[in-house]
């Protein structure tokens, strides 16, 4: 199954410019993956895919990769992020997630765990 990119015009526009300001930890994570980094798997940043932004996407592995700062601690944004989870699922797509502070910290940890999905030590969804 092929996932669907996303070519809303505001959606992309958006993503242009979150690429621009990206939080510290994307940063940081960004500087991990970006130019094949990370055994060779290509990431693109903040990209539109099955009606959502993904902070850093693996099209080749289906893997969305997803940065939260402390708002995803709200219980409304929690339920949220479990539904979109289930959609990307649904589309085919895992999607990992960290928090800001595991990035920034141990970003070495964060970039195994990763490697790890993409070497498929983890079950797919």
């Amino acid at each position: 199954m092929q996932v669907p990119r996303d070519h809303d015009r505001h959606r992309l526009k958006f993503a242009r410019e979150m690429r621009g300001q990206p939080t510290d930890a994307e940063a940081k994570l960004w500087r991990v993956l970006r130019l094949k980094g990370l055994a060779g798997h290509r990431f693109r940043r903040q990209r539109c895919v099955g009606g959502y932004i993904l902070d850093f996407y693996c099209a080749t592995h289906r893997l969305a990769v997803e940065v939260d700062g402390g708002q995803h601690n709200d219980p409304a944004q929690a339920e949220y992020d479990q539904l979109r989870t289930v959609k990307l699922n649904e589309l085919g797509i895992s999607v990992l997630r960290f928090w800001d502070d595991d990035v920034l910290k141990h970003t070495d940890v964060v970039a195994e765990e990763i490697l790890g999905h993409l070497q498929g030590r983890k079950p797919p969804p």
